[in-house]
């Protein structure tokens, strides 16, 4: 039987087909699709003597690219919520965040460890890329947590932004009611995209 197959077929063809079989099947079991965002929120914090500031969007857009673990986040200035005030939300896009000149936040980076999407976990990773808030772009390295379950994956991410960092300014009138320091977290969901 093994030698009709050989009389039938060169050793070329042979190996030809024998190297397409081993190169194909596994580019078939790792090949890692781009994820996208399909839910994710970003909420800050903001602990200063007078005043406690809380805002959230949940307008997060984003995605992974697995195969060279890069990643692209934004999110849209103007989509904040929550504050103490509607003139507080006012003041945090025209005064600190000049929504209407730097409309956008950024994260573009690489995800440094390696994640086997394969096998469902948690698993810590460190993120690095450069943030641009009030378009001032700062390199940064953010933890993370990154879920796979299945056919969907999760991030949740906990940080604190300078002010200073990205060159916005605290006004000596409201200087006691905006921390120098805020605190940011992220977490979103994320499916193969189509």
């Amino acid at each position: 039987m093994t030698n009709r197959i050989f009389n039938n077929y060169s050793f070329l063809q042979i190996a030809l087909l024998i190297l397409t079989i081993c190169f194909c099947m596994p580019i078939k079991t790792i090949a890692q699709p781009i994820y996208e965002v399909k839910k994710g929120a970003v909420n800050f914090f903001s602990d200063a003597p007078e005043e406690i500031i809380k805002a959230y969007s949940e307008s997060l857009q984003g995605l992974i690219d697995f195969s060279n673990k890069s990643y692209v986040f934004r999110i849209g200035i103007v989509s904040f919520d929550g504050f103490n005030s509607t003139l507080q939300r006012e003041h945090f896009n025209e005064n600190y965040m000049e929504s209407s000149l730097f409309p956008q936040a950024t994260y573009v980076g690489k995800i440094i460890e390696d994640i086997p999407l394969q096998k469902k976990g948690k698993y810590q990773v460190r993120t690095k890329g450069t943030l641009k808030i009030h378009g001032i772009g700062t390199l940064r390295i953010i933890p993370a947590t990154i879920t796979v379950n299945g056919n969907s994956i999760g991030i949740q991410a906990d940080f604190n932004v300078l002010l200073a960092d990205h060159e916005i300014k605290i006004p000596r009138v409201v200087y006691k009611k905006l921390s120098e320091e805020i605190h940011v977290s992220i977490k979103a969901t994320l499916l193969p995209r189509k």
